[in-house]
């Protein structure tokens, strides 16, 4: 049996261990793991997450960066029909412990970085049953590998269903709150069922296939791209954290031959003073998203990683990738697709809508809208927003805005809603400006996204002082990295006057990002 074929994702391990056996299937700072010690190693997690007496459906939350380990506590939920919940380490405290709770976490695995931060909101997380220490460090607490193995190998015989959610990966929230977007195993798998016929080159895997996990696993990209290398049956090297430097040594080292990344990583990487030093000839396509890339860059990569590329788009929702920009479409020289993102997957249709729902022609502007069996189950105790969401008929509205050309290939014009992608994090303006509106100097505030060479974006606060008072930009930006994640924090403080508003009261946020935006074709960058 193929894996493609797998009804579940811990069904892909076991056929992985049978057909593939001592092959690698994950690498980790030297420790390698052949297929069949995973698949065995996942047994042992869901034995060890079934003893602690969780039900079906249950979540698990793990905080930490990424690991080899992380992936077989994944498959090894998936096995026991509980979900896995990796929390993004990067958000503030008050932010974590929103999660955990939200989620009403029964287990919570630990990376050794955390270590001093889950003693101290521990206290915070009532739903918390067992803490796990993943690399040890924690005396009070259980090593990951001591509650692992103190279970057996076998196969939990659980009964998994198709359409189970097995994923909770959660966005930033317009009012604040992040949402759980629920992924079900049959979003992971069923777009690997497509006919290989209709399969893209760039989209076939090898046996010799080597990938590079460099992206973090609370995003759809780290964590979907651990799962593609696995179900490919490909050895997946998996990097703690990114580190340009170190993703070199990667590419030389274990001649990696597939790579996803976002562009301002791939900015990073490429301008690395050692970059041109690498021998590249085993790297046969990297993988981009999150944001276009500047065609300057793109060249640059091209001239110096000299393999195939490929710009995805998608976003969590979604499963990860829906739209794609293949090889055969990036020119040096430049080229009218290079403005899209591509064209949709086999299995994804994508609709362009107006205001009131209804389909747009060819190039008319709209809000882009896709069905396929990779959408979401919905947002986790979020009924209201998963409605608004996705409609009655299964279409997901991306909040982007953008049209299709006669050829079927999308371009995105703008965004429906006002989120900021930066270096590929989603940062929402109501979040960062609740942030900033208690500092005692601010009388009103917005947040908007700017160009930025390195990141894509960055995250600016436009605001008008306290009559009397002079705030300076860095008291501001200070005050704000006290109660939201570091990437949330605005970068720049421009002042004003007043704030634009209609009659309604509504900030024009349009009319703020203007002038900033003066001269690019396309107000995302």
């Amino acid at each position: 049996m193929d894996a493609k074929e797998a009804a579940s994702l811990g069904e892909v391990a076991r056929i992985q261990a049978e057909a593939r056996g001592d092959a690698i299937a994950f690498q980790f700072e030297g420790r390698s793991t052949s297929f069949r010690q995973f698949n065995a190693n996942a047994n042992k997690v869901a034995n060890a997450l079934l003893a602690e007496g969780l039900k079906k459906g249950t979540r698990v939350c793990y905080l930490g960066k990424n690991s080899d380990h992380y992936y077989e506590t994944l498959f090894g939920a998936a096995k026991a029909g509980l979900v896995m919940a990796p929390v993004n380490w990067r958000l503030a405290p008050p932010e974590i412990v929103y999660i955990v709770n939200d989620c009403r976490a029964e287990v919570l695995l630990v990376g050794p970085e955390f270590i001093e931060l889950a003693r101290k909101i521990a206290p915070e997380l009532p739903s918390v049953r067992r803490i796990v220490a993943m690399e040890g460090g924690a005396p009070e607490w259980s090593t990951y590998e001591a509650w692992r193995d103190a279970q057996s190998d076998k196969a939990p015989g659980v009964t998994i269903d198709w359409n189970d959610v097995v994923v909770q990966l959660y966005t930033s929230g317009t009012t604040g709150r992040p949402k759980g977007a629920m992924i079900r195993h049959s979003g992971i798998l069923g777009m690997r069922r497509q006919n290989p016929e209709t399969q893209a080159e760039w989209n076939k895997w090898s046996a010799d296939d080597v990938s590079l996990v460099a992206m973090p696993v609370f995003h759809i990209g780290g964590t979907g791209w651990g799962i593609t290398g696995i179900v490919n049956g490909a050895k997946g090297v998996v990097a703690r954290e990114f580190d340009p430097g170190k993703v070199l040594d990667f590419i030389e080292q274990d001649r990696i031959s597939k790579i996803f990344m976002v562009p301002a990583a791939m900015q990073i990487v490429v301008r690395n003073p050692r970059a041109r030093d690498v021998d590249y000839s085993r790297m046969k396509y990297i993988l981009y998203g999150a944001s276009p890339i500047p065609l300057d860059l793109l060249r640059e990569c091209m001239e110096v990683f000299g393999c195939g590329f490929v710009q995805m788009y998608g976003m969590t929702e979604t499963t990860g990738t829906i739209v794609a920009l293949p090889p055969e479409d990036h020119d040096p020289k430049g080229n009218a697709r290079m403005r899209s993102a591509g064209k949709p997957l086999p299995g994804v249709e994508i609709a362009i809508l107006d205001d009131a729902g209804n389909p747009l022609p060819p190039r008319a502007v709209g809000e882009i809208a896709t069905r396929s069996i990779a959408n979401m189950a919905g947002y986790w105790n979020m009924a209201d927003a998963t409605a608004k969401t996705i409609d009655k008929d299964g279409w997901l509205r991306t909040g982007d805005a953008g049209y299709v050309d006669e050829d079927g290939y999308v371009y995105i014009h703008d965004r429906v809603k006002d989120m900021i992608i930066s270096g590929g994090e989603n940062v929402y303006p109501a979040e960062v400006e609740s942030a900033i509106y208690g500092h005692p100097d601010v009388a009103d505030v917005a947040v908007i996204g700017v160009p930025d060479e390195k990141w894509g974006e960055a995250v600016k606060a436009v605001v008008v002082k306290k009559p009397g008072r002079d705030p300076k930009p860095d008291d501001i930006i200070a005050y704000a990295r006290e109660r939201i994640a570091g990437f949330k924090t605005p970068k720049s403080v421009d002042f004003i006057e007043a704030l634009p508003r209609n009659p309604s009261g509504k900030i024009l946020r349009r009319e703020l990002r203007e002038p900033y935006w003066a001269g690019k074709e396309r107000r995302v960058n």
